[in-house]
């Protein structure tokens, strides 16, 4: 199965620019890239911050870009969305009985599960007590099959003080949910603007760059300054190869694609 990730891309108004970046460009030219090298992609997610502000006009932009994507597509909230406003525009999402934005897909190669970590009020990620039930029960169900875990905000402090300030509320008792299912595989996460991997709680995880803005590699900053730091390093996308003992992940910078050269021998 090939899964194709996409975060943060930050939308704004039509002919806004935000960070001196034009996000609707920038993730026009994202998915030209998609379309042209990966048509065979079985899956696209969009991992949360889709918009910049939870403009219902972003919203529009999006559901029009997406048009150009020959797969289908799954979208994640972010702490820049705002939960209705999405429903309104992509009014086929799935969302679970307490009406938060998360749900189940069963694949060939095991069982893909959708969260919902957004919280009016706050940049940081909350996962409540009804929340948890459903990842609980969700869990529960498919636990003989292996499962790949997507969400905006990490559960775990990354290394870079802006970021880990902003980071999922009580990770312990998300990683309490967790522990008792050795079938959890991998998880891909947004938020951070980097792209980074590693493991956690021996789970597989891996994050990437925003397609607009991103946050640099600053690992001693004072995250109490009152400055949040942003950088324009090129944007890029994931593409993930999944079987039943390997998830291989890759990154695709999708700017400035270089020409590829071919020699004998």
């Amino acid at each position: 199965m090939k899964v194709i990730h996409v975060t943060d891309t930050h939308l704004v108004a039509a002919g806004e620019k935000l960070q001196g970046l034009d996000p609707l460009e920038r993730l026009r030219l994202c998915f030209k890239d998609i379309a042209t090298h990966h048509s065979d992609a079985d899956l696209c997610v969009l991992t949360g911050d889709l918009s910049d502000c939870g403009q219902t006009e972003a919203y529009i932009l999006l559901k029009n870009l997406l048009t150009a994507l020959p797969m289908n597509t799954s979208l994640l909230l972010g702490n820049h969305d705002h939960r209705q406003r999405f429903c309104d525009v992509f009014i086929d999402t799935p969302r679970d009985s307490h009406g938060f934005v998360q749900w189940s897909q069963t694949t060939s190669e095991g069982v893909l599960l959708f969260l919902d970590t957004n919280e009016p009020g706050t940049d940081e990620g909350v996962y409540c007590k009804q929340r948890h039930e459903w990842l609980r029960g969700q869990l529960a169900k498919y636990n003989d099959k292996p499962v790949y875990l997507f969400m905006h905000h990490p559960p775990f402090d990354i290394g870079i003080p802006d970021m880990d300030a902003l980071r999922l509320r009580d990770c312990e008792t998300f990683a309490q949910t967790l522990a008792s299912h050795s079938n959890i595989r991998h998880l891909f996460f947004g938020h951070v603007h980097r792209p980074i991997s590693g493991q956690w709680q021996g789970i597989s995880f891996s994050a990437l760059h925003g397609t607009n803005h991103q946050v640099p590699l600053l690992l001693n900053k004072d995250p109490d300054n009152g400055l949040f730091a942003y950088c324009q390093e090129d944007p890029s996308y994931g593409i993930a190869l999944i079987s039943n003992d390997t998830t291989t992940v890759h990154l695709q910078p999708f700017l400035h694609r270089q020409p590829v050269y071919y020699k004998r021998g």
